[in-house]
C-alpha cells in the first residue's frame, strides 16, 4: 500500500512533543512491513541548522490569491521513509516551529505545497494520512480542487483536540483559494469560524485518536473540547489507537545515555546504578529515599500544579523529587522554590535535556503524570521500559496504559487530596513491600508497548477505508 503522512512535525528530523515521534514511529513500522511510506512536513530552519544530507529534487510556486509562493522540494530517506521537506524560508526560517500570529498563513501554504508534492512527484497513495489542524484542509483541497487524477482516501489523527486551527471566513478565498460557501454551508465553520480541525474531520474517510479511552473522551461534553458534537456526526467513523513508544529510543538494555545497562533480570542492581548516578549528576545524597521523577511540559494540563501541591508532603516522608522541563512561568517559579528551600531533596532542570530524561527513566523508583488530561502520553510508557512505576490521573491514556497495584498506581479525581492518598500507597509498597514493588516493576518492563501492535491497527484501518 501507498500511505503519505502529512504532518507538522516527525522524528527523528524535528519535534516539539508527542505528534513527532507518532509519525516517525507509525511511518517506520508501515515501511518495514513493506508498504511504500511517505511523510511530508515542512523544511524548518532547525532542520537546515543539523545539515542534514537531502537531495534538491527541484521547485514549484503556489497561488495564495494575490501571493505567488515557492515551494522548494528536498528528499531524504530515514529508515524505509521517504520524507519530503517543503522549503521556504518565509513561512520556515524561523527560530521556533509553532506560536506566530500568521501561523494559519504558514500552514495553509504547507497543504497547498504538499498538495503539490503528492500531485507532481509521482508519490499516487492510496491514503493520505493527516495529522492535527496543521495539514487539516489537505483532504478539502484534494476533494474540491483537486489537481491530479489520482483520487486517494483520507484518514485524520487528532493528536491534540486543543487547537483547532481557526480563521475568519475571508481565509478560504484569501489562503486557500476556495469558495466561501464551504463555510456558509458548515462544512468547515466552528464557534463561529473557520476551523482546519473541523474541516478534516468533516472530509476524510476516517478519524482516529491515540488511545480508546481519549476517543470515547472526545465524544463527552467535559473532555472533548467542544469537539464532541461533530464528533457525534462522525461516531461510526471514529476510533481510538493506542500509540505505542519507540522501544530502540527507549531500551534500558541498549540506552548508552544511562549509567548501567540492564533488563528484566538484572533490574534491580541495574536501577540501583542508574539511581545513583541520577542523584549524583542533580546534586541528590540519600540514594536510598524513594525518588519521584518528572518529565514533562510544566503546565497545568500535565498536572504539575498537584505535584507543587504535594511536593512538601512526599519530601515530609522522605522522598527525593528530580524534575525536568519548561513550560508556565508561574509553575517553573514554584518548582524553583522548593528546590532553593531543599536543595538537598530537590532538583530542577528547567528546559529540556535527552540525556537527562533517560537517567530520569532509568533512575527513579516513580514517575509522576497526574494530567488533567492526557490523549495519550509517552511519558508513563517510558518510564515503564525502564521499570519505574508510573503514578497516573485516569484519563486518556493513562487509564489504557497504567494499571493500578499491577504496573503503577492510579487516581480519578483531579485534587491534591485524590493524588495524595495514592502518594502514600505507593511510599508504602516502596518502604514496607520490596515483594510487591518488585513484582510490579517486573510486569511494567515485561509489556509489550512496541508499535507493531498500533501499526497493525492503522493498516486494519486503512484496509477497511480502500476495500
Amino acid at each position: 500500500m501507498k500511505i503519505v503522512n502529512v504532518s507538522s512535525e516527525a522524528n527523528p528530523l524535528i519535534k516539539s512533543g508527542g505528534l513527532g515521534d507518532v509519525v516517525y514511529s507509525l511511518s517506520r513500522e508501515l515501511a518495514k512491513a513493506k508498504n511504500e511510506v511517505s511523510i511530508i512536513i515542512p523544511f524548518y530552519k532547525q532542520i537546515k541548522n543539523k545539515n542534514i544530507d537531502a537531495t534538491y529534487l527541484g521547485y514549484d510556486y503556489v497561488d495564495m490569491s494575490w501571493r505567488h509562493q515557492y515551494i522548494g522540494i528536498f528528499h531524504k530517506l530515514i529508515d524505509g521513509v521517504n520524507y519530503y521537506l517543503i522549503d521556504n524560508e518565509q513561512y520556515f526560517g524561523r527560530d521556533n516551529l509553532y506560536g506566530y500570529d500568521d501561523d494559519g498563513e504558514r500552514f495553509a501554504y504547507f497543504a497547498l505545497a504538499a498538495q503539490v508534492v503528492i500531485a507532481k512527484y509521482g508519490l499516487k497513495p492510496d491514503i493520505v494520512h493527516v495529522h492535527d489542524w496543521q495539514a487539516g484542509m489537505l483532504p478539502v483541497l484534494m476533494k474540491i480542487r483537486p489537481i491530479e487524477d489520482n483520487r486517494p482516501h483520507f484518514v485524520l489523527t487528532i493528536h491534540n483536540p486543543a487547537f483547532k486551527g481557526y480563521l475568519n471566513r475571508e481565509s478560504l478565498g484569501d489562503l486557500y483559494n476556495l469558495d466561501v460557501d464551504l463555510y456558509d454551508s458548515g462544512a468547515v465553520r466552528f464557534e463561529g469560524m473557520v476551523s482546519t480541525l473541523k474541516a478534516a474531520i468533516y472530509f476524510v474517510d476516517k478519524i482516529t485518536t491515540v488511545s480508546p479511552t481519549h476517543r470515547n473522551e472526545l465524544l463527552t461534553e467535559e473532555f472533548s473540547q467542544g469537539l464532541c458534537h461533530v464528533l457525534e456526526f462522525r461516531r461510526d467513523d471514529f476510533c481510538g489507537i493506542l500509540n505505542g513508544v519507540d522501544t530502540v529510543e527507549f531500551d534500558p538494555e541498549h540506552d548508552n545515555r544511562i549509567a548501567m545497562k540492564y533488563s528484566v533480570k538484572n533490574f534491580i542492581r541495574g536501577k540501583n546504578e542508574n539511581k545513583k548516578a541520577l542523584l549524583q549528576r542533580m546534586g541528590l545524597k540519600d540514594e536510598f529515599a524513594p525518588t519521584f521523577g518528572i518529565v514533562s511540559r510544566l503546565t497545568y494540563q500535565k498536572g504539575i500544579d498537584l505535584v507543587v501541591q504535594n511536593a512538601l508532603h512526599l519530601l515530609y516522608r522522605g522522598a527525593n523529587i528530580v524534575i525536568l522541563g519548561s513550560g508556565e512561568y508561574g509553575l517553573e517559579r514554584a518548582i524553583q522554590e522548593l528546590r532553593d528551600a531543599h536543595p538537598d531533596k530537590v532538583a530542577v532542570y528547567i528546559g529540556y535535556n535527552d540525556e537527562l530524561a533517560h537517567m530520569i527513566y532509568a533512575g527513579c523508583d516513580f514517575f509522576l503524570m497526574p494530567s488533567l488530561f492526557e490523549p495519550c502520553g509517552i511519558g508513563q510508557i517510558a518510564a515503564q521500559r525502564y521499570g519505574t512505576l508510573p503514578i497516573a490521573r485516569e484519563t486518556g491514556g493513562l487509564v489504557d496504559t497504567v494499571h493500578a497495584e499491577k504496573d503503577g498506581f492510579t487516581f480519578q479525581y483531579y485534587d491534591a487530596l485524590s493524588m495524595r492518598a495514592v502518594l502514600d500507597r505507593a511510599l508504602d509498597v516502596y518502604y514496607c513491600d520490596s515483594a510487591k514493588m518488585n513484582e510490579m516493576i517486573k510486569t511494567a518492563m515485561s509489556l509489550d508497548r512496541s508499535w507493531v501492535e498500533s501499526m497493525k491497527k492503522y493498516y486494519a484501518l486503512y484496509e477497511e477505508v480502500v476495500s
